[in-house]
């Protein structure tokens, strides 16, 4: 499970708890950089569905959910969100939009293979590009942490400190 109190980040896997993610997303100018980013907003992506689903569990059905999470591509999942009024459409227009730069971004060598179409097409390579591509990605990431945050504010809390045992 991952928990967002303020500004702190968790991951709460089997009663132990750990660090997560920060809450500002840091992109440099290089593929690894920006692969991390996007896998950051597909982890979230996992999470907000498992949380609609089975909400919090260690059972069986919590991993067996999470196993064909992995088998569903990004954009679908993207349209899940719009068809279940989790994100507008605008958000999903420019979440569609970041995820074409991921997939650009898997396939090639570097970034300067790669172009970003917000609403006419930029390449990563130029200082303004990258620029406007990190201001987007930023941006979103903000905005998918308040998503998520709706999302959590679902979870019985009472419940789940009956279920899990925080190890030390």
């Amino acid at each position: 499970m991952y928990v967002i109190d303020k500004n702190k980040h968790y991951f709460l896997n089997d009663g132990i708890l750990k660090n997560g993610f920060n809450s500002k997303l840091t992109i440099i100018k290089n593929r690894d950089s920006v692969l991390s980013g996007f896998s950051k907003m597909a982890f979230l992506f996992d999470e907000i569905i498992r949380l609609r689903i089975v909400s919090y569990s260690n059972q069986k059905d919590n991993k067996e959910l999470l196993y064909l999470l992995n088998l569903v591509p990004v954009n679908r999942k993207i349209r899940a969100f719009l068809d279940w009024g989790v994100f507008s459409p605008e958000y999903t227009r420019n979440m569609s939009r970041l995820f074409e730069v991921r997939n650009d971004t898997v396939h090639c060598v570097s970034l300067d293979e790669v172009r970003y179409n917000p609403k006419t097409p930029i390449s990563l390579s130029s200082v303004n590009g990258f620029k406007k591509f990190k201001t987007d990605m930023c941006k979103a990431w903000d905005d998918l942490l308040k998503i998520y945050l709706n999302q959590q504010a679902n979870i019985d809390w009472i419940a789940l400190s009956k279920e899990v045992k925080i190890k030390p």
